[in-house]
């Protein structure tokens, strides 16, 4: 059974840094590409970055420059490195695996003074 598991959520400050991890078991990180969503109070759920089994990575042009999407393979673990956060990265994060079409369950984010 394919588990995808988000951690590292919490409230910070606006122009601190957070990093989200995402801890997959039951698959194969190098055989599917992984992402990362959010979506905020209100809204549909938008995507946030993409990483690829041969780890090419693309952002959401909002994330670029402040987003970093990585993966640890040898340990299925996904990251992503949020620095200068903003008030409107508000939202609950998820990952998500394209091959194994499987969510996290999410993780709150909120930033806040």
């Amino acid at each position: 059974q394919v588990r995808l598991v988000e951690s590292g959520g919490g409230l910070v400050q606006p122009g601190e840094s957070l990093t989200l991890s995402c801890t997959g078991a039951g698959l194969i990180f190098s055989r599917t590409s992984m992402h990362w969503y959010r979506q905020a109070p209100g809204k549909e759920r938008e995507w946030v970055a993409s990483i690829t089994e041969s780890s090419s990575t693309q952002y959401a042009e909002s994330m670029k420059g402040r987003f970093t999407i990585s993966r640890e393979r040898g340990r299925n673990i996904l990251y992503l490195q949020m620095n200068s956060l903003k008030p409107e990265d508000t939202a609950v994060y998820y990952c998500h695996s394209t091959y194994y079409s499987s969510w996290g369950q999410g993780i709150q984010v909120t930033v806040s003074s």
